[in-house]
């Protein structure tokens, strides 16, 4: 099977980065000798693979409305569309995105939270989507103590922190940054991901900026607890790493890291920010282990998508839009998509 992978996320340094990397390194471990992996790094060079089984874009934002062969798309979450009025924002291009993903063959989603929220919100058919979940970079275990000194010593990391790991670029009212930052603790906060001039604002917080794997095993292994302050995640990766890394996790309630987590973590009600960092204070070692899922595991289970995607009767989707999701026109010429409204 040749499979033509959008490899445009795989220098991203948040998740999707993580996930397109992590994904197309174990497709390769795991893949027959008649498989065959081709990135492809825009969308021309997309729109020519033609000689593709399958097409699989690792994020909703490369959903194809046209492709030459059946595709799969991954979402890894809908928290954007939940709250109605970014909805609004993304306009008549994040609709056309949604109906791209409601014609792919099959559509991957890590957790059943986030396949649910693809049925209601996006219109999928269930037995179209696939849950794999997602796992620990084998970068991510616990570093020894020269490894940690040096990360403290870099960044200035005091001997005793909460974590927090996630992207700064820009503010995201779901993650409540700056109520986190804001909020009583008796140990300090690091804030690690890439940044930009509004997060050096903050109050009486630590900021690493964009790190290595490494490093970032280094500082979850120094770190007292993770504190995952997102009211709304599709599967906490950052959590999943953590555990691998020996470090305890105290996270918002959310669907999706209940199903992740189990009795792995100590939840708090989303968006209290003082008992997140009350629950992170008070985490204790040895932490849980993680999830006993592999990358492997997930990419042998995303070869088995790519079989049924390719198959004749998951690959004859509809190349036109169905009649209650045509491009329609409001009085004024303001443009929709029926069937793409907000719930």
């Amino acid at each position: 099977m040749k499979v033509a992978f959008d490899s445009r996320p795989v220098s991203d340094p948040d998740g999707v980065g993580r996930y397109s990397r992590c994904l197309l390194a174990a497709l390769r471990e795991t893949a027959a000798a008649s498989d065959e992996i081709v990135e492809m790094h825009g969308p021309s060079a997309l729109a020519r693979s033609r000689g593709a089984d399958v097409l699989h874009s690792p994020w909703m934002d490369g959903a194809m409305l046209h492709s030459p062969c059946p595709t799969v798309v991954t979402i890894h979450d809908l928290a954007a569309l939940k709250r109605r009025s970014e909805h609004l924002r993304g306009g008549l291009r994040l609709r056309l995105r949604h109906l791209a993903v409601q014609r792919a063959a099959r559509v991957i989603v890590p957790t059943e939270a986030v396949a649910r929220d693809a049925v209601a919100h996006l219109r999928v058919p269930r037995e179209q989507v696939v849950v794999i979940p997602e796992a620990a970079d084998a970068a991510m275990y616990p570093r020894a103590a020269d490894a940690i000194a040096a990360v403290r010593a870099r960044f200035g990391l005091p001997e005793r922190f909460l974590v927090w790991v996630g992207g700064l670029r820009h503010p995201d009212p779901g993650k409540h940054i700056v109520k986190l930052a804001a909020a009583a603790r008796k140990l300090p906060l690091v804030l690690v991901g890439s940044t930009r001039p509004w997060a050096h604002e903050l109050p009486g917080v630590i900021l690493t900026g964009q790190v290595s794997d490494e490093q970032l095993a280094a500082i979850y292994s120094a770190a007292h607890a993770l504190v995952l302050s997102s009211v709304d995640e599709g599967f906490g990766l950052t959590a999943v790493e953590a555990l691998a890394c020996g470090t305890p996790v105290a996270a918002c309630d959310a669907p999706a890291l209940r199903e992740v987590l189990g009795e792995r973590a100590t939840f708090v009600a989303p968006g209290d920010m003082e008992g997140l960092i009350a629950a992170g204070q008070a985490a204790q070692r040895p932490a849980p282990a993680p999830p006993a899922w592999s990358w492997e595991d997930a990419a042998r289970a995303t070869w088995s998508v790519y079989a049924h995607a390719a198959s004749p009767v998951a690959g004859s989707r509809p190349t036109a839009a169905p009649r209650a999701m045509q491009l329609r026109r409001r009085p004024g010429g303001a443009a929709r998509i029926d069937g793409l409204e907000p719930q």
